[in-house]
């Protein structure tokens, strides 16, 4: 089961845990990206997440495929935030169930690089004396 998702509203660890949550599991792991107070020693006032919806979440749903085919993911949860966001705020949670904990692991880390290398999602970086567009994807 894959659960994909991209919202302005706020994201809920819980709500993400509770999904992905299967008696099947014997591993479960949850990745949550906020947005933290500085980038190379900047300090950061804010972030804004845009996306292309329908190819995002194409690509998302290619990601939650190769976690069940590769590391038998029995359930796959990713939730991405769009809009602004200010410091501390969640921008992406992804949960991953599968039987084993070194699956899970493997499994999740692979989601969060390859979400950050394919989805087209693009941050902006508000700063105290202005603000730049980065991680661009295709």
């Amino acid at each position: 089961m894959k659960a994909i998702d991209i919202s302005s509203t706020p994201l809920m660890v819980m709500d993400c845990f509770n999904m992905a949550s299967t008696p099947d599991a014997g591993g479960q792991v949850i990745f949550v990206g906020t947005v933290r107070n500085q980038t190379q020693g900047k300090k950061v006032l804010k972030l804004e997440f845009e996306a292309y919806t329908p190819m995002a979440m194409k690509e998302m749903q290619k990601i939650g495929l190769t976690l069940e085919e590769r590391w038998g993911a029995l359930k796959v949860i990713i939730h991405h935030r769009v809009g602004e966001l200010l410091v501390g705020e969640i921008a992406v949670i992804i949960a991953v169930s599968t039987p084993h904990r070194a699956a899970a692991f493997e499994a999740c880390q692979y989601a969060i690089d390859t979400l950050k290398e394919t989805v087209p999602i693009w941050k902006k970086e508000f700063f105290e004396d202005g603000e730049i567009w980065v991680a661009a994807h295709p």
